[in-house]
This record gives structure tokens, sequence and C-alpha cells, in this order.
């Protein structure tokens, strides 16, 4: 797939040379993407209503939802990868690290849609500007993480089980999709000593997004809980990481 990106990120870009991270609101999110080819985004946003359960949650919680595809991408051409295991080691994830986790693939409708191929050449170009250091032409390794988290009265829905991590990658861009009878899950972002607080906000808003420097930051959210308990309550986001090959 050829790719096509004429959004300026310059300002975003200053904000994480100088932070570590940026959070842009979804009007601002909007306006980076759309010139990327950002498109039905309802539709797009539906295919969460159909994710396989996570099997591989070492807390045994069974409030996660995910579907898992991988990428490269070299400058304007976009190709899908044939459907591998997601792995982290233990250094990263030391809860669910260690091993190789088989999670559903992302549908091919997802895989072709308008607006995961806006969100990856938006990611892409990005971290080609904030990279000057990386060789080229070294394609992008993009991993693509549909998550659901299911939030009830009696039990603790943790989008980031892990607790305040690093993902071992370059860059990590998250993307609110959908919050419903939702509160809580609010993201902090912490310097390297993991004590210090740089940042902390809340996505809300549909295209609310996060984008964090693995290299420089960790990151986290806290537990999320239905406003109400009779009902059903869900956090939905994309998560899209690159890292050079």
């Amino acid at each position: 797939m050829t790719l096509s990106c004429t959004a300026s990120t310059g300002s975003i870009e200053q904000q994480i040379i100088k932070n570590g991270f940026a959070f842009l609101p979804a009007r601002q999110a909007r306006a980076w993407l759309e010139p990327c080819g950002l498109k039905d985004w309802q539709g797009f946003a539906e295919s969460w209503n159909d994710l396989g359960m996570d099997l591989y949650m070492a807390d045994g919680g069974r409030y996660r939802r995910r579907r898992y595809g991988t990428f490269s991408i070299t400058g304007n051409s976009l190709t899908r990868k044939d459907h591998q295991p997601h792995y982290q080691s233990r250094d990263y994830n030391l809860l669910n690290g260690g091993v190789e986790r088989w999670f559903s693939p992302i549908t091919d409708g997802m895989g072709r849609h308008p607006a995961l191929a806006a969100i990856l050449q938006a990611t892409s170009t990005m971290a080609d500007h904030l990279s000057p250091e990386r060789p080229q032409p070294a394609p992008w390794h993009v991993e693509v993480h549909q998550f659901r988290i299911e939030a009830a009265s009696d039990a603790e829905a943790l989008p980031t089980p892990e607790g305040m991590h690093r993902d071992g990658v370059d860059w990590v861009f998250v993307f609110m999709v959908n919050r419903c009878n939702i509160r809580e899950g609010v993201t902090s972002i912490h310097a390297l000593d993991q004590q210090t607080v740089l940042g902390s906000f809340t996505l809300t808003e549909p295209l609310d997004t996060a984008i964090v420097d693995d290299h420089r930051v960790y990151h986290g959210v806290t537990a999320v809980e239905p406003e109400d308990p009779t009902l059903p309550a869900y956090r939905d986001v994309l998560v899209v990481t690159l890292r050079y090959e």
C-alpha cells in the first residue's frame, strides 16, 4: 500500500523534543490526521466490538480484549507482515513478559481501513522527523494493538496491568477510540527514575492522543471503573508502537 501525508507537525514535535511526550486533544489530533487521509472513524471504531479475550494475563484477569497486527513502513510504502506473536522481555513487562503471546489478528478490514492507514502514515512520518539518528532507509517495525478494558464493580480493570512501564520500542502512540460508562483511567508520565511526575492527563474524547518517547519516559494508566455498575462499561484504545529494524 502506498501512503500519502501532508500534515504539518512542527509544534507537536517540538513539544515531544522538549518534554519526551505530548498530549493532543481530539481537535488537534484530527487536524494532524485528516491530511493523511483519516475518514470513516465511526466504522473504524465499531471494529472494537469484535475483539478476542486476552488469555495471557498473569494476574488472572479476564477484563482485557485485544487484536494485534504488525506492519513494515519505509517512506510511503506500507506492508502488512504475516501474523506473529507479540513478545516483550521481562525487563519491560515484568507481569506478562518473557513469553510469546499469540493474540487474535486484526481483521483484514481493519488492516486495510483508511483510518488505520492515515494513523500509520502520520505516526511513521512523525517518527521519521523525531529520529534523525535512524539509519536510512531502515524500515519501521510497527505493532498495532486494539485494546478494550471491560470494567465491573467487583473486579479491578487495569489499562496497564504491568504498572508504570516502558514498551521497549522507540515511539508509542495511544489513541482514544471510545469510553462507555467509564471513570478514571488517568495517564501519567514519569521520568526515568520512575518517581518524578512529568505530566498527567485523561484520554476522554475519541481521538484524544498520547505520544511517548519510550527511551526518555515511563507511562502508565490508572484503573477504570463503571460510572453505573448496572450497565456495560469499557475503555477502547488503539496503541501503535514503532521501532526501527
